[in-house]
């Protein structure tokens, strides 16, 4: 799923409701201004879809008085649990960018805005892989952190992902994931110690801050779950040696609820087989091993007419695949999942709501048109929509 928009429902169209909508008029009888970092339209219209998707504990006018009141009282308001569920859950149906939110509702929420410190930002990353990974089990879970406050950001988490492999440089070109060299370099530079010898699947420290310098914390080996890769028919492959870690926990995208921003929001979904076999280990700048497999495979590189990449990008992603349903660990295809994304889409608009879609990133990089999310087009992300998940520089 890895790791980014419905339309709000008007308000004009729930008038009937006993309790009526936020209006201009009862924002300025609260005497309330915006604080500067808060967007009142913002945290009305949030207020709006919330009543008109689901029926909370609190009724509409009474909880538009609190906020009110306590944004008066302290620059800024505080989510209701209910609300913090909601907004979450939201943010994963309007990810433009996913193909799994048909599964948005069943999204759980770990909520520890308590936490900001970060060694307790660490401890319940580390308590978030454990509790999301369930021996193989993948559940959708999200952790919420401290939110930004007047004059206080929240902590930030700097890793993209909480469990991401290093990449070293060397004599003979990068060892590990390329794409994380800078990262790595940074924590090297920070204080890491790496393995001895150092490895093509050596698991980054976490980098943690909260308006001071960043501080590392490593992870445990047995909080992460890896499987490592075999075929089915191609004995030599497992002389490969390759890996995976099997939960993609994204952690530098700030959640953004009703006008408050939770810059440390880390959520997990489960991997797609092609996210892995056609991306991470595949791409030129990443593992480039399209490559090996196909000197293995005895397959002529000399001209691309030959589809070399094709034939070792089908059997990459096969290895992928068949070694995560042999280790019992929760992994979606590209096919069945591009199936059960028309079905989220078909939902969304029975309800009313738009389901805009990033084509470049539904659309699998392997067998795309043989997809049926290949063969239509989508409604554009609308910016500015919320609840939603930030990209990771815009955590204010």
């Amino acid at each position: 799923m890895t790791t980014v928009v419905a339309r709000e429902i008007c308000p004009a169209h729930h008038r009937g409701s006993t309790h009526g909508p936020v209006t201009e008029a009862a924002t300025r009888r609260s005497g309330v201004t915006s604080p500067g970092h808060l967007d009142l339209d913002e945290v009305r219209s949030f207020l709006e879809q919330l009543h008109a998707e689901t029926s909370p504990t609190t009724p509409r006018q009474r909880r538009w008085q609190e906020i009110c009141d306590e944004i008066a009282a302290t620059g800024t308001y505080t989510h209701t649990t209910e609300e913090l569920e909601y907004g979450a859950r939201v943010a994963w149906r309007n990810s433009a960018r996913c193909i799994g939110r048909l599964y948005w509702k069943s999204l759980r929420v770990r909520d520890l805005r308590d936490r900001r410190a970060p060694a307790d930002v660490a401890a319940e990353c580390i308590t978030h892989l454990r509790e999301s990974t369930r021996g193989g089990r993948i559940r959708s879970t999200i952790t919420v952190f401290a939110p930004n406050g007047p004059g206080r950001p929240g902590p930030r988490i700097h890793n993209d992902q909480l469990v991401r492999y290093a990449g070293y440089h060397t004599p003979s070109g990068v060892r590990g994931d390329g794409r994380h060299t800078d990262f790595t370099d940074r924590a090297l530079a920070a204080g890491w110690v790496p393995p001895e010898p150092r490895g093509r699947f050596d698991v980054l420290p976490l980098m943690i801050s909260d308006g001071g310098a960043p501080e590392l914390f490593a992870v445990p080996r047995d909080a992460v779950l890896e499987v490592p890769l075999v075929h089915p028919d191609l004995e030599w492959f497992t002389d490969l040696r390759l890996r995976w870690h099997a939960v993609p926990a994204i952690s530098n995208m700030p959640l953004r609820v009703g006008g408050i921003t939770y810059p440390a929001a880390p959520f997990n979904g489960w991997y797609l087989n092609t996210e892995i076999g056609a991306r991470n280990l595949a791409d030129a700048d990443r593992y480039d091993l399209l490559p090996v497999i196909a000197a293995r495979m005895g397959l002529d590189t000399r001209s691309m007419r030959t589809l070399w990449k094709d034939r070792a990008l089908v059997e990459l992603v096969t290895a992928v695949q068949h070694s995560f349903d042999v280790a019992g660990v929760t992994m979606a295809d590209h096919h069945t999942e591009s199936e059960r994304f028309l079905t989220h889409v078909a939902r969304e608009e029975a309800a009313g709501r738009r389901c805009p879609a990033d084509w470049s990133w539904i659309v699998p990089p392997m067998s795309g048109g043989l997809t049926p999310v290949y063969h239509r087009y989508y409604d554009e992300p609308e910016p500015g929509v919320t609840p939603t998940f930030l990209p990771p520089a815009a955590a204010s």
